[in-house]
C-alpha cells in the first residue's frame, strides 16, 4: 500500500475505512522508511508481512525496528544478511548474526555491491561463504580495491565480472579484470549493447571480445540507436537479418 510511505497512521487509518488493501508490501515498505510506529500498527491490525520487512530495515540500518519485528515473530531469512552488508550496516549485520540470523553467499555479494570492503572482510573472517557473485557485483558497480582483494584473496570469478563491468560502463574495471585472467564471452559485448557503452563495446572488441546475435538484438531490444548503428556498420551477427 502506497500510503505505507508516509508514515501517518492517521492516514493509514483513512485507507483502511476506504477499503484500499493492503500485503506484506506494506510492513516491508513501512520497514523500509524506518516507520515504527505504523509498522507496529499495521502489525496489530492484522496487516500481514514476510522476510522482506526484516529486509528492507536492515537494507536501510534501522536496527531498532529489525529488533522489534524479531520479538514480535517476523520471519527472516539470508536476505536480512545480505542487505545489511549491501548498505554497510555493521551493528546490523553482527547483531543479526548474533541473533541466529542465516546468511550465504548473498553477504558478501552484498557488501562488494555496496563497495564496503569492511564488511566483505569481517563477513569472510566469520566463516561467510562467497562465490563468483562478490566479484561480479564489485565490477558492475565499479568498485576496483573491492575486486582486487577478493581477488588477492582467492575469490572465485567468472564471465559474469566482465559483463556486469560492461553493462555498467566500467572501462577500467574490465580492462583490469582482462589484464588478470578474467574470462569473458559474447555477454560482455551484449552488456555494453544494453548499456548503449560504445566506447566499452569497441574497446572488447579491438582485444578479441566474441559476439554473437544476442548483441545486436539487446541494442535493439535497448533502443541504443548509435550503437545498433556501428553494429550493423561492423557486421554483428543478426545486424544484417530481415
Amino acid at each position: 500500500m502506497q500510503f505505507a510511505t508516509i508514515g501517518n497512521i492517521g492516514v493509514m487509518k483513512w485507507a483502511r475505512q476506504q477499503g484500499f488493501p493492503w500485503n506484506d508490501g506494506t510492513c516491508a515498505c513501512a520497514a523500509h522508511r524506518g516507520h515504527l510506529g505504523l509498522l507496529k500498527w499495521a502489525h496489530e491490525n492484522g496487516c500481514p508481512w514476510n522476510d522482506q520487512t526484516c529486509a528492507c530495515a536492515a537494507h536501510r540500518g534501522h536496527l531498532g525496528l529489525l529488533k522489534w519485528a524479531r520479538r514480535n515473530g517476523c520471519p527472516w531469512d539470508e536476505l536480512t544478511c545480505a542487505r545489511a552488508a549491501e548498505g554497510g550496516h555493521f551493528d546490523v549485520l553482527k547483531w543479526a548474526c548474533e541473533n541466529g540470523c542465516p546468511w550465504d553467499e548473498q553477504t558478501c555479494a552484498g557488501a562488494a555491491e555496496g563497495g564496503h570492503l569492511d564488511v566483505l572482510m569481517w563477513a569472510l573472517e566469520n566463516g561467510v561463504p562467497w562465490d563468483e557473485q562478490t566479484c561480479a557485483s564489485a565490477a558492475g558497480e565499479g568498485h576496483l580495491d573491492v575486486l582486487k582483494w577478493a581477488r588477492e584473496n582467492g575469490c572465485p570469478w567468472d564471465e559474469q565480472t566482465c559483463a556486469d563491468a560492461a553493462r555498467r560502463a566500467q572501462l577500467d574495471v574490465l580492462k583490469w579484470a582482462r589484464e588478470n585472467g578474467c574470462p569473458w564471452d559474447e555477454q560482455t559485448c551484449a552488456g555494453a549493447a544494453d548499456g548503449g557503452h560504445l566506447d566499452v563495446l569497441k574497446w572488447a572488441r579491438m582485444n578479441g571480445c566474441q559476439w554473437g546475435a544476442a548483441t545486436f538484438a539487446t541494442a535493439v531490444r535497448s533502443n541504443k540507436s548509435e550503437v545498433i548503428r556501428w553494429l550493423h556498420e561492423n557486421d554483428c551477427p543478426g545486424s544484417h537479418d530481415e
